[in-house]
């Protein structure tokens, strides 16, 4: 698949996030980052979650979790309750993003640098994380060690 990188204005709306571990807790801090309403649907959260300000609902998500949202996570580690959210978003017409699979996705989140009011994302269209990581990194020293310019 090919993503279209696009910079989405969510600061105030409102995004759901299903999912309390590792990797959801990585997503919720950097939707935490940029302003957004975020709720956290999950049986269970890691430790880290109540430091972010977010509702977090302890509860298995049911198909109503979803609407509203403006786009909608799923980072469940279950590819079945993955594949179910991705149907509800679908149906409802909410943009989701499942993570660690591509295929599933409307659309997918680069990684990120942000210094001011500039924001660097790197993306493999979800392919190599790892590959879009290392280039990040090289972008983020050459800003710090003052070679690439933000003015």
């Amino acid at each position: 698949m090919k993503f279209l990188p696009v910079s989405l204005a969510i600061d105030g709306r409102w995004a759901l996030l299903v999912g309390g571990g590792r990797v959801a807790l990585h997503k919720a801090r950097i939707l935490s980052g940029f302003g957004c309403r975020l709720t956290v649907v999950s049986p269970s959260f890691a430790d880290g979650f109540e430091e972010l300000g977010c509702t977090l609902l302890h509860k298995p998500y049911e198909v109503g979790d979803v609407a509203g949202a403006t786009l909608v996570y799923a980072c469940t580690g279950d590819a079945t309750l993955n594949a179910t959210i991705r149907d509800d978003c679908r149906a409802a017409r909410i943009p989701v993003s499942v993570c660690d699979s591509p295929d599933l996705c409307d659309f997918i989140s680069p990684v990120i640098y942000r210094l001011d009011n500039v924001t660097v994302s790197v993306s493999s269209d979800g392919l190599d994380v790892r590959r879009s990581i290392r280039i990040r990194d090289r972008i983020r020293r050459l800003i710090e060690d003052g070679i690439l310019s933000t003015n």
